[in-house]
């Protein structure tokens, strides 16, 4: 048995490298020498195409952080397979940068774009399969808003494979999906904070 305090402690410490390194593939060519403010801020403005894939993965992570933090159980033990599985869920974690770098490079080339859905695909499905690894797992609002959570990141990654084939530079896009409902689902209503 393994004390979950510690495998929650990895999980933090994991989440907040991996957002932090989003940013590092995020800045001006080393060879830029701007002769005016104009060609500055033309090459900040040029900097958006790698800006977007950093901004959906912080958020990406965002909401897979926070689902983890609604997801409460009762147990202070876990045993080796729940720790497997998290581990398996961290490693898919902390390859986001990777994902993002390739997608935030080339997201006009549909591999790309299949390399960061297929990659948030595996980052959703291992995360609802830990839903059923976690042991006494309390029910509630909490556990269907990670549910629903995932889903969304599900969707959104078979979204942007299936738009990579049409236009995969719009298909970065599906990625705003799991992003925008959830504050659409508090105004409604349906989410209590």
């Amino acid at each position: 048995m393994f004390p979950k305090s510690r495998l929650d402690t990895l999980s933090d410490g994991v989440f907040a490298v991996a957002m932090t390194l989003l940013v590092l593939d995020v800045r001006l060519p080393d060879d830029l020498h701007p002769r005016d403010g104009g060609e500055l801020a033309e090459a900040l403005i040029g900097l958006w195409p790698k800006f977007l894939p950093y901004l959906l993965s912080f958020g990406v992570l965002g909401l897979r952080w926070l689902a983890d933090l609604q997801l409460r159980s009762r147990a202070e033990h876990v045993d080796r397979n729940y720790v497997n599985w998290w581990l398996l869920y961290l490693l898919l974690i902390t390859c986001v940068p990777f994902s993002t770098s390739v997608v935030g490079r080339y997201a006009s080339l549909a591999p790309a774009i299949w390399l960061y859905a297929g990659h948030t695909l595996s980052i959703s499905l291992v995360g609802l399969r830990m839903v059923f690894v976690t042991p006494h797992l309390e029910q509630g609002e909490h556990l269907r808003m990670r549910q629903i959570s995932a889903s969304l990141l599900v969707a959104a990654s078979v979204l942007a494979i299936l738009g990579s084939f049409f236009s995969p530079h719009l298909a970065l896009w599906a990625f705003a999906l799991p992003l925008l409902v959830p504050p659409l689902m508090r105004r409604t209503g349906a989410v209590a904070d």
